[in-house]
């Protein structure tokens, strides 16, 4: 069973919010930990803690805050145990993870968002 991870990272941070790509990254470790941490005893959560070297996770690029309330209120209309990541002081959701599912259960929810690929590096 191909058991993953999904974290969806707002992709409007950096470039209309100018977070440092340190402080998006920060934010979808965050999400990620969180959502371990939430579901630690789910079965799948434990099977996919038991080969740490061969985690999976895909991080997705979601474009705005609205994009990503609309992702968490469909994954809890289903039931999709997740962890919408709402960074403190300034209150506003920056990234969402779901708990480890096996593919197959939760990849419809994610089909339409791109790897998140992060700002685009001047090359020599």
């Amino acid at each position: 069973m191909n058991i993953v991870q999904y974290v969806l990272v707002r992709g409007d941070l950096l470039m209309k919010e100018g977070w440092p790509v340190g402080a998006v990254i920060a934010q979808a470790c965050h999400a990620a930990t969180a959502a371990i941490h939430l579901f630690y005893s789910d079965e799948h959560t434990q099977q996919y803690l038991s080969d740490l070297d061969n985690m999976h996770k895909v991080v997705l690029e979601v474009p705005s805050e609205e994009e990503i309330r609309k992702v968490a209120e469909k994954l809890k209309e289903n039931d999709i145990s997740h962890k919408l990541w709402i960074e403190q002081p300034e209150n506003f959701p920056t990234c969402l993870a779901v708990k480890p599912y096996p593919k197959e259960q939760v990849q419809k929810y994610f089909k339409k968002f791109k790897l998140y690929k992060g700002p685009k590096l001047a090359t020599d």
